[in-house]
């Protein structure tokens, strides 16, 4: 049996940019371990797989995978799966649908070449000392924007939010894949553990995720789910309402635009991201 696929660039703006993924419709007639072994095999960053399609309602079920476990929530993989679904899928095209994943409803709209989505309420975790990450990498404490906590945030899924001085810092990185990772089973509240850097340098908001992942260093191209976190980070430090564009992937040659639009009222957070997608591919997967 077949199940037709597409690949997609998300947060770019040409193709071969942005974040690959790979969505599968009709995945229904799959069982978890053979989602996962497709994303094992697909090796993006995730992978997404259709389980239910309402076409009245303008409704979809995914779920989404790395290469090694199920996402909760992914921001890249939502933006992309709905894309498809409007412009591929869904016959009447529609303009605003909503996804489910395991934490709950999202509803995505487009408003001209974007597709954005809104976030849950995030939840703000532990605050660190620099002197944590100068165990692990090559920073300097000169390196660190005082301006602002180290924090983990979670939306769904959790991120430590590093800020960092200066674009130049943030390009020279370095991370040694060991001490990181005891780091982050250590430290971490979530099952899902990752860094997220950035700086935000004349008005230029740039950033890098990384995590570990079949005991390697992962550097992400586009990760929507922790511009989710940085934004709610950016609301609570940095001003009650936002708007700019995010910018990942530069250092790893997948130039990715992340677009933030949001605010926060009496502690209630408004957290919109927003991005481009670019077709790619499609095909049928034997299963």
């Amino acid at each position: 049996m077949n199940i037709p696929f597409y690949i997609v660039d998300v947060f770019a703006e040409k193709k071969y940019a942005g974040n690959q993924l790979a969505v599968f419709l009709g995945a229904d007639i799959l069982i978890d371990g053979e989602m996962q072994k497709i994303a094992r095999e697909i090796n993006f960053a995730e992978s997404t797989f259709i389980t239910k399609l309402d076409t009245e309602n303008d409704v979809a079920e995914i779920r989404i995978f790395t290469p090694e476990h199920e996402m909760k929530f992914a921001g890249h993989p939502i933006i992309g799966t709905s894309w498809v679904l409007m412009n591929k899928v869904f016959k009447n095209q529609p303009t605003e649908i909503t996804l489910l994943v395991p934490i709950g409803e999202i509803p995505i709209y487009q408003k001209g070449d974007l597709i954005w989505l809104k976030a849950a309420q995030p939840e703000f975790f532990d605050i660190f000392l620099e002197a944590d990450f100068l165990s692990f990498s090559n920073l300097r404490s000169a390196d660190f924007d005082k301006n602002f906590p180290i924090q983990e945030v979670s939306t769904g899924s959790a991120f430590v939010i590093i800020p960092i001085t200066n674009k130049r810092a943030l390009e020279n990185l370095l991370l040694d894949l060991v001490k990181m990772n005891e780091w982050l089973h250590g430290h971490c509240k979530t099952s899902h553990r990752a860094l997220y850097f950035y700086c935000l340098e004349d008005t230029v908001l740039i950033s890098r995720m990384f995590c570990v992942e079949n005991n390697q260093l992962i550097e992400d191209a586009a990760t929507g789910s922790a511009s989710t976190c940085l934004q709610a980070f950016l609301l609570k430090y940095y001003s009650a309402e936002i708007q700019i564009i995010n910018h990942q992937g530069d250092f790893i040659n997948r130039s990715s635009q992340i677009y933030f639009d949001g605010k926060v009222t009496k502690n209630h957070f408004d957290i919109r991201i927003g991005g481009k997608t670019q077709f790619v591919a499609k095909g049928e997967w034997e299963v």
